[in-house]
């Protein structure tokens, strides 16, 4: 025994009425068996402030029988007859910052950054990835992929993200088994393609240049591939509402709308791509009612929609809008929602180990997951120790830093708290009901195709808080820590 926590090897008899999950995630009779008599166990994995528990298997639970709940302790109700969307994946950004800390760090280094983040195994697995078309704010220079005033996109290379970006990718891609996920999004048209003709300061895509820009969509998915590094998606314009110092764009509603429609949408299709999974305002979660209401109202627009993508920076708001994700899903059954950015700022080395940044990270997660995203990309995989390059100053935390200079690497509980989810709940999972008795204990579960179900739960207060796991009419007892974060996977022995 250890802290409270139970320490036992576990037989569980489970009886479980299967049900078949559809593409868009709806239930549907199945025709595979019911679970018997099944023997099964549950392996804790724990990851708490003030101990050394760093994703560690930490308890083996035993089912037992009991009867109704009391209401005087605090009680999980996982039920996997209750199944919802599929889930596809979480991941981060390969942005040109990322890229290139990576490249400067010694070989050994590089290695463990990858096995880190991208082994299913001894990492904790991430499958899917962003990357940036033209320059962003994390870049440590303003380019395109075109010289000025080419509208034929002949001079069209991407010799630029063959130093850096493209290097970094397919190593990921190749330690993740062969395939990851991989969606590009624009932070600015070239600027001789925009009303302010700068990058930077927002500023609007001018008409003449939509079908141009459409094209160049097509041209970097093609220059990618090309390479060797299949695209799986692309967004539309990433903050389309932000005026930001580095590159941005501005669209309306309607602008949006209008340019997929008329624009992206058709030369996707007119160019073999009506696979490629097209996803719309990649902006914050406040707005994204509206937006998603004025494109996917539109028929002709909304057949081009794949998804809707959001980003978690709305606390100017007075809280993050989680609901707002539930109001889409409700309005547009079967629409995709997935957050496409996260990342904490502005940069501070010194508070680098304070704990609330993880949990901000595990409290996005499940309500994002409980009101109905399929896949969760955080922000830059990797940041050096000024929290860039970036080149304007905009430096931000990333899971995982580098000091350059020592060639080390430094993990933040971020890390810890992402891969609470992406270690233990696998592409092709489909969320079931976890519900807690408890609003301390916050909690979402997954049923993995290979039968197993993982269970997140967070405790992000200072009280120990013991609690009985009601599943499949058993129940397994364990205790969660203050200020953490489990998993239990309730596996065949």
């Amino acid at each position: 025994m250890r802290n409270g926590l139970i320490l036992s090897a576990v037989m569980l008899l489970a009886a479980c009425t299967g049900n078949r999950v559809t593409e868009k995630g709806s239930a549907a009779t199945s025709p595979e068996p019911a679970f018997n008599t099944v023997s099964k166990q549950v392996i804790v994995y724990t990851t708490a402030e003030s101990t050394p528990f760093r994703l560690t298997a930490t308890d083996t639970l035993t089912f037992t029988d009991f009867g109704q709940p009391p209401e005087t302790q605090p009680s999980l109700f996982v039920d996997p007859t209750k199944r919802f969307q599929t889930f596809l994946g979480i991941g981060g950004a390969f942005t040109d910052a990322a890229a290139e800390t990576w490249a400067k760090l010694p070989p050994d280094r590089q290695d463990e950054l990858i096995k880190a983040y991208f082994d299913p195994a001894e990492g904790i697995g991430y499958s899917f990835g962003r990357t940036n078309m033209n320059s962003c704010d994390f870049s440590s220079d303003i380019y395109t992929y075109v010289d000025e005033g080419d509208k034929e996109l002949e001079t069209f290379s991407i010799a630029h993200d063959e130093k850096y970006k493209l290097p970094f990718i397919k190593k990921a891609t190749e330690k993740a088994g062969g395939a990851l996920t991989l969606f590009i999004s624009p932070w600015s048209p070239p600027a001789w393609m925009k009303d302010n003709n700068n990058m930077m300061q927002g500023g609007r895509l001018l008409p003449e240049y939509y079908q141009t820009w459409a094209d160049y969509y097509v041209k970097y998915i093609q220059a990618l591939e090309q390479s060797g590094l299949p695209v799986w998606g692309l967004t539309v314009q990433n903050e389309p509402m932000a005026k930001q110092t580095w590159e941005s764009c501005i669209y309306t509603a309607e602008e949006e709308r209008d340019f997929i429609r008329d624009y992206l949408g058709p030369t996707l299709y007119g160019n073999g791509m009506e696979d490629k999974k097209l996803i719309a305002w990649d902006h914050n979660r406040d707005l994204i009612y509206h937006r998603a209401s004025a494109i996917l109202d539109d028929p002709a627009a909304a057949r081009y929609v794949w998804g809707i993508g959001f980003h978690w920076y709305e606390v100017w708001t007075g809280g993050r809008q989680y609901e707002n994700i539930k109001r889409v899903a409700e309005a547009y059954p079967g629409m995709n929602l997935l957050l496409t950015e996260a990342c904490h700022y502005p940069f501070n080395w010194q508070t680098m180990d304070q704990w609330h940044w993880g949990e901000q990270y595990g409290e996005n997660m499940i309500l994002d997951f409980n009101n109905g995203a399929v896949a969760w990309t955080d922000w830059n995989l990797l940041l050096d120790e000024t929290g860039g390059p970036n080149h304007v100053g905009n430096f931000c935390f990333a899971p995982v830093h580098a000091r350059v200079s020592e060639g080390s690497l430094h993990y933040m509980n971020s890390y810890y708290y992402i891969g609470h989810f992406s270690k233990f709940i696998r592409p092709g999972a489909v969320r079931i009901i976890s519900s807690s008795s408890r609003a301390q204990l916050r909690t979402t579960a997954f049923l993995n195709s290979d039968g197993t179900v993982a269970v997140v739960v967070m405790n992000p207060t200072s009280e120990e808080m013991g609690y009985r796991m009601y599943a499949w009419g058993k129940v397994a007892v364990t205790v969660s820590l203050p200020h953490s974060i489990c998993t239990l996977v309730i596996k065949d022995i």
